[in-house]
This record gives structure tokens, C-alpha cells and sequence, in this order.
């Protein structure tokens, strides 16, 4: 069996959580690139993992938004 085909074919995000996509944007670019790149409020005021994750996750379109800029500089850092 082909391997690489069966990992091309699941899903980019596949096992990773939403605090560790939070934490790994907030380490890499900051809350304030961030916010730059997705302007909620969970960003730009007082921003905490905790009440990013707690938007995100009742908030579909941001939540999108984050992991596309996660993918993104997934890529972009190798």
C-alpha cells in the first residue's frame, strides 16, 4: 500500500487541537500579527489562549480563519 497517498488524503488538521493551533500562532507571530491577520477581539484586547479558545470554538468563521493562518505558517516554516 501506498502510504504517501493515504496521508495526502486525510485531513491537513487531523489530530491537532485548537489550543495547540492558538499556542503555536501566538509563539510564532504574536497576538498582535494575529490580530493584523484576523481582527476579533480575542486578539486585540487583553488576549489570552483561554478566551481565544473559548471564541473560537463558538465562532465558525474565525475558527477557519485561524486554521488557515495555522497551515500557512505551518508551510511557511517547514
Amino acid at each position: 500500500m501506498d502510504t504517501q497517498n493515504k496521508h495526502s488524503s486525510r485531513p491537513p488538521l487531523e489530530g491537532i487541537t485548537l489550543e495547540k493551533i492558538v499556542t503555536y500562532l501566538s509563539e510564532t507571530l504574536g497576538w498582535e500579527a494575529m490580530a493584523d491577520s484576523i481582527p476579533v477581539r480575542c486578539f486585540t484586547h487583553d488576549p489570552s489562549i483561554k478566551s481565544s479558545l473559548k471564541f473560537l470554538r463558538k465562532t465558525p468563521w474565525a475558527r477557519e480563519r485561524v486554521e488557515a493562518l495555522y497551515l500557512l505558517q505551518v508551510r511557511k516554516n517547514g
